[in-house]
């Protein structure tokens, strides 16, 4: 625990230190510490570390801590993995938020699983920052009409938009273009203002482009046990 600990507060000096040298207000950054492959007992003791933004890559790893972690009833659960649109309930179930929000289908298959008509979940549209079709994604092209696509279904609220900066380019210039991106998600829903980009070794560029969420992972946790 003491090890976590260092970690943890090692990586919020250098977050606030971003955030300063960016001018920025620390109210306007949340630190989503990434789970995946580690058992829900790494999830307790964030928790009581004072973590309460926790985030999975996998429905099945996702469903399994939320089912184990059941008193932890204050933490936020964001999905940030590739989701099939067969497995929308069980994420739309276990998820505060989703993160990956890539296609028409997905969006649908989330708002069809809403278990009541009142029942609203949080989404971003994730933005596919290289030229491969098959990383996840929406092709900037097809930014617009996904966001519109959203914002027509009564239970999801769309917060804003997700991406991963490709391994083959700085990532301040991929950062800068998705900065460009989140405009035109606002332009479109002015709410909208979320920008989930940046993990472990390219947070502080986020940060200079303007992320509201940081997704860090081994940086906190240390490195990943073997998946099993």
């Amino acid at each position: 625990m003491s090890t976590l600990q260092s970690r943890l507060a090692d990586v919020d000096q250098r977050i606030d230190a971003a955030i300063r040298d960016a001018g920025r207000s620390a109210d306007e950054v949340t630190r989503i510490v990434v789970t995946k492959f580690h058992p829900a007992s790494l999830v307790r003791d964030l928790a009581a570390l004072g973590v309460r933004d926790v985030g999975e890559n996998r429905q099945q790893e996702l469903t399994a801590k939320r089912a184990e972690l059941t008193d932890l009833d204050d933490l936020h659960w964001h999905f940030i993995g590739q989701a099939q649109t067969n497995k929308a309930r069980q994420v739309r179930a276990a998820s505060s938020i989703v993160h990956s929000v890539d296609r028409l289908r997905l969006a649908d298959a989330l708002h069809a699983a809403a278990p009541a008509e009142d029942d609203v979940l949080e989404v971003l549209v994730q933005v596919n920052l290289t030229d491969d079709p098959g990383r996840g994604g929406v092709a900037p092209a097809e930014l617009d009409a996904l966001t519109e696509h959203i914002l027509s279904l009564d239970s999801l609220r769309l917060r804003g938009i997700m991406a991963v900066a490709p391994l083959d380019e700085a990532p301040a210039s991929a950062f800068a273009r998705l900065a460009g991106y989140a405009e035109r998600v606002r332009a479109i829903e002015p709410t909208a203002r979320w920008i989930s980009a940046g993990m472990s070794h390219d947070f502080a560029e986020a940060i200079a482009c303007g992320a509201t969420h940081l997704r860090i992972g081994s940086a906190i946790t240390g490195e990943r046990p073997a998946r099993g």
